[in-house]
């Protein structure tokens, strides 16, 4: 059965409905999100409707954990805009049911899901929320980090966090999408680590949307174009989200 995991959607709409589209298009089900649901971008509400109605399950990211433990970690740029986004979201005597509803979905999210021989969480196993898990780990934490990683994991664990598509096996094989083709077929016996990417923000100098299919032992990497300028206008005249936040998005970092 083929399925879809996206990652780090990050209040970009016009990001998720082009990766939802393709995914359709694509016939995928179900799909499985790694959390960090918003943050950053200008459109929360309708990146947590849309989420919440298409993902199977959606897991709890650090953006998404900072609205109801705060931001004091994050860079004055993302605590700002999840200040902004918690004044959109959080209920309040004069706010409707959806509000309500919206605040509960993401104060529900859980820190990770096992199915069968699928593990999913937004950082790592050790830490689901906050810890990142790089490519260069590879040579130079292998034998702690990423052997400890692995002890968690039956077939496949994917992440996301910190917006670098990248599989590493168990063997500490690596394996970079674009670099190296868009397609890997998994080894029997062996485990790997794949971290989707991001759909709202990438930051490997690709700027358009980045998702994952499974189709059995292969594990696919797809890029979604989407409108882009769309995004940074909408940044750039919101007061409350710099326009920095709109500006990586052009190059991909």
């Amino acid at each position: 059965m083929a399925f879809a995991v996206i990652s780090d959607v990050h209040s970009n709409i016009e990001a998720l409905t082009a990766v939802l589209a393709d995914i359709d298009a694509r016939g995928l089900d179900p799909i499985y999100c790694l959390g960090d649901v918003v943050g950053y971008g200008p459109d929360p509400e309708a990146c947590i409707d849309l989420v919440e109605r298409r993902c199977k399950v959606t897991i709890r990211g650090n953006h998404d954990e900072a609205l109801f433990s705060g931001a004091d970690r994050f860079n004055p740029y993302a605590r700002h805009a999840i200040d902004w986004t918690k004044s959109r979201i959080k209920p309040g005597l004069f706010r409707g049911r959806a509000t309500t509803r919206r605040w509960r979905f993401l104060q529900e999210l859980p820190l990770d899901h096992r199915e069968g021989e699928h593990y999913f969480v937004h950082g790592s196993p050790r830490d689901p929320v906050n810890e990142y898990v790089y490519r260069e780990d590879v040579f130079f934490n292998a034998e702690g980090k990423l052997r400890t990683i692995f002890k968690t994991v039956d077939r496949l664990l994917f992440i996301g966090h910190t917006h670098l598509p990248v599989v590493i096996s168990d063997a500490l094989e690596t394996f970079v999408p674009g670099e190296q083709g868009f397609e890997i077929a998994l080894q029997p016996g062996r485990k790997y680590l794949v971290n989707v990417g991001s759909v709202g923000q990438p930051r490997d100098r690709d700027v358009r949307a980045c998702y994952v299919e499974v189709d059995d032992d292969l594990v696919r990497y797809h890029r979604v174009a989407y409108e882009v300028e769309a995004v940074v206008k909408k940044i750039g005249a919101n007061p409350a989200l710099d326009s920095v936040l709109g500006s990586r998005l052009l190059v991909g970092m």
